[in-house]
């Protein structure tokens, strides 16, 4: 930790800090909720990435072609590191890794929303891939600028990789809004189910959000839920038109004073409903997540087993 006069006020000298804009790393002080908001806050996002790997990963075997394959198995594993990454990054925090997994194995922390949703044909890859990691990507690109050190430095690589797969999903989003009509269909048929889902991962409104106002303070956040909501609607709305598809928002329509769209309300009953567990596959993921941990505990065994041996031998040497 950088040297602080023992009579400096710690809570000014940490809100200095923010205010030209400096880091905060792990041996500085922090207060309390700073440091129990990060925890909270960078551990949601790693369970979020690994979660993440779930309904995309059980499409691995039924892609429709083998470029498709590759490139779907690549963007799965991105996302284990990116989770790796967050895992770590939360580490610096004082909570260890086993505590982290098994707030999420026992239902205790949170991941995002959208990961209870199934995907049910391969066009909804293409959609998780355009509108879901396009959503995260707009979330993530500011936490660059977060004013965690190691959290704003694990982004810079997830983002880079993060654009990837947002291409990717678009890119198969084209092929089929180009493609044949049942192609197309089945394009639109994606959209309209995973768009409001989509629009919920900014979380509630500004004015339901518990903890939107300490996250700016605290320049975590640079921007608010509603904030980044209407940029992605704002962004995203002229790629659907491209596509030749609609979005299931009767109130869509420009808004030529604030130079945005102007959009209707998602269900946030059903949001609320989701996030408390009751999604469509809340259940399904987190039964896989904990399986997968239990029938990997020989892994980490052997691993363990094997780094105590080597540093016996470094000793012994």
């Amino acid at each position: 930790m950088e040297n602080v006069n023992s009579n400096t006020n710690m809570e000014e000298w940490f809100d200095a800090k923010l205010q030209k804009n400096e880091m905060i790393e792990p041996k500085d002080w922090m207060p309390e909720n700073y440091r129990k908001h990060l925890i909270r806050q960078i551990s949601q996002h790693a369970h979020s990435e690994i979660i993440g790997m779930l309904p995309e990963g059980n499409w691995i075997t039924r892609a429709p072609s083998l470029r498709a394959k590759i490139v779907l198995m690549a963007k799965v594993q991105d996302e284990g590191g990116h989770g790796l990454y967050l895992y770590t990054a939360a580490e610096t925090l004082g909570s260890s890794r086993d505590e982290l997994l098994d707030a999420l194995h026992t239902g205790k922390a949170k991941y995002s929303s959208i990961f209870n949703y199934p995907t049910l044909t391969w066009a909804d890859i293409g959609a998780v891939g355009w509108l879901v990691d396009g959503a995260a990507i707009m979330n993530q690109v500011m936490l660059q600028r977060t004013s965690y050190g190691p959290y704003a430095r694990a982004m810079v690589r997830i983002c880079k990789e993060e654009s990837f797969h947002q291409r990717q999903g678009y890119e198969s989003m084209c092929h089929l809004a180009f493609g044949t009509t049942e192609q197309k269909q089945m394009a639109q048929d994606a959209l309209n189910r995973w768009w409001w889902p989509t629009l919920m991962m900014f979380g509630p409104t500004d004015d339901k959000s518990p903890n939107t106002a300490n996250a700016i303070k605290w320049k975590i956040k640079r921007e608010s839920n509603d904030q980044l909501r209407q940029r992605f609607i704002n962004q995203t709305i002229p790629q659907v038109e491209y596509l030749g598809l609609t979005v299931p928002d009767p109130d869509l329509k420009w808004n030529e004073e604030k130079k945005g769209y102007d959009f209707g309300s998602p269900n946030w009953d059903e949001f609320m409903s989701v996030i408390a567990g009751n999604g469509p596959c809340n259940r399904e993921r987190l039964k896989a997540r904990v399986d997968a941990h239990k029938n990997g505990e020989w892994v980490r065994a052997a691993a363990k087993a094997h780094a105590d041996k080597t540093k016996e031998m470094e000793f012994a040497a």
